[in-house]
This record gives structure tokens, sequence and C-alpha cells, in this order.
């Protein structure tokens, strides 16, 4: 089930998104990008409708995945 970001809380998105970042990894090419920056980008992905937020019932878990 899609969930749309702007539907949750600031606090809540901001934590769900860095979890998400530092769970991805930290390999950002030649330079290195810090994690502030880089949910901000994935914010943006959001906003943009580039990437959607997916709540798994039958894992119960939430995922940050590609525009299907």
């Amino acid at each position: 089930m899609i969930i749309p970001f702007d539907s949750i809380d600031e606090e809540t998105l901001q934590s769900l998104v860095e979890s998400f970042v530092l769970r991805e990894g930290t390999d950002y090419g030649e330079v290195e990008i810090g994690l502030q920056e880089k949910v901000e980008q994935i914010i943006e992905q959001l906003r943009s409708g580039d990437i959607v937020i997916e709540y798994s019932e039958e894992h119960e878990s939430v995922n940050i995945i590609e525009k299907p």
C-alpha cells in the first residue's frame, strides 16, 4: 500500500527517511554527501513523485521505493 508522504507527521517522515538513508549505505561516488543533505534529496524525490513510501501489511514494514 502506498502512503502519501504528506500524510506523515514531519518528525516521523524525517526519521523514516534517515533510517532509509542509513540502511542504503554511504557510497555516493567521488564526493561524500552528508546525512542531512541526502535526507533532503530523498524528501525532494518524494515531493516530485519519483519515489514513494510503501507499507507492507504482510511484513508490517515501511520502505521507500521507486514509483511503480
